[in-house]
């Protein structure tokens, strides 16, 4: 395993420790911030390294669509031409080819489909994604493709899904072979059926994979039914690997995801809620754009270190927003990043010093007290 993954300390289920990569440590639990096209919206590469990100992600399918996995590789990789010399995760591109494109034809071989962007026809195989992703791009860290289903799903379904995954989990395991500065992360998948997960998890064990993710979840689910599913789901996985949990989420969705056992978060939430006025704080989610922020003076949270959580009043945010300025989204983007950050390292905190548990409540109780 190219990684080591050093756990550091433990409370209940949830953990706190470090995955070491040539490109720098990764502090779990870690949020990813979500570079979808080689940029992490509406922000540059310092003002994301100032929030404290030590890992990024990268979207394959928007990538290899543009501007190219082979004009990828001709310009150095994704950390040379964005800019990020930091870790760099990217997904298989399976996800997005199943809700944004026109899929056209799923076999056992490959997914092909029509390019969102232009409809140009394209074939998506496990072995081309992880080309794309480990030689193309350089990712630090690749995933297999896998099937994602849509939420509710039936049982043969999800297991049908689940199981093409696992094959095609091998086959991605086979073109990535081993490598010792990169790692290969596969998926479980299994839908709300906990007998499902069970088996995808001993499955993916068996073919041997740098760390594991769960995927399949925030895909309309809901809060409760999620935590239901990770009640079991975390447990299934190593004990001494990464566990991911793709997608996920709101900063609730984090909290209760580490108290089940899960190390590491990727959402593209931050930006797009910044984008859109809303400011994610200790004491939950803020619209900027609502009228009471109009003369209120004081800044989104004074402690953070980021620019835009202390330097500016809500008033002038508010302002920005509703005048539907670019520097308002900037700041709100900005701003969210560097709190999911500070909630991820008050976590780690608080799991070293054996008060995550209080730590969860006091959460819990300042977000039903503002809701």
């Amino acid at each position: 395993m190219p990684f080591p993954f050093e756990i550091a300390a433990v409370e209940g289920r949830a953990r706190t420790g470090v995955l070491q990569t040539p490109r720098g440590d990764i502090r779990t639990p870690a949020f990813m911030p979500v570079g979808t096209a080689a940029t992490v919206k509406a922000l540059t590469v310092d003002q994301v390294k100032a929030t404290g990100a030590d890992i990024l992600l990268g979207n394959t399918y928007h990538l290899m669509l543009r501007p190219g996995p082979e004009r990828m590789e001709r310009l150095g990789g994704l950390h040379t031409f964005m800019g990020w010399d930091k870790p760099i995760l990217t997904d298989s591109g399976g996800f997005q080819v199943m809700s944004l494109a026109g899929i056209s034809k799923l076999t056992e071989n490959a997914v092909t489909f029509s390019s969102h962007i232009d409809g140009s026809k394209h074939e998506l195989t496990p072995e081309r994604s992880i080309e794309i992703q480990a030689d193309r791009i350089g990712a630090d860290i690749s995933m297999q493709l896998d099937q994602c289903v849509a939420y509710p799903a039936e049982k043969d379904a999800a297991k049908k899904a689940m199981e093409l995954s696992i094959r095609w989990g091998a086959r991605s395991k086979a073109r990535f072979g081993q490598r010792a500065t990169q790692a290969l992360f596969g998926i479980q998948q299994g839908s709300t059926f906990e007998d499902l997960r069970r088996q995808s998890s001993e499955q993916l064990q068996e073919i041997g994979f740098d760390g594991y993710a769960i995927g399949g979840l925030a895909v309309g689910e809901g809060h409760q039914a999620m935590c239901e599913v990770l009640d079991y789901a975390p447990e299934f996985l190593p004990a001494d690997r990464p566990r991911y949990l793709m997608g996920v989420g709101k900063p609730v969705d984090l909290v209760e995801a580490v108290y089940r056992g899960v190390d590491m978060f990727d959402c593209v939430l931050p930006t797009r809620a910044g984008r859109h006025g809303q400011a994610w704080t200790w004491d939950g989610p803020l619209n900027l754009k609502n009228a009471r922020f109009a003369e209120d003076q004081d800044p989104l949270d004074p402690t953070l270190p980021c620019p835009a959580s202390s330097g500016y009043s809500k008033a002038y945010l508010h302002h920005l927003i509703r005048a539907d300025e670019i520097l308002g989204k900037v700041l709100l983007s900005w701003h969210n990043i560097a709190f999911y950050q500070a909630l991820t390292a008050a976590m780690r905190a608080a799991i070293a010093e054996s008060r995550f548990e209080a730590f969860r409540r006091d959460f819990h109780a300042r977000h039903a007290s503002n809701g």
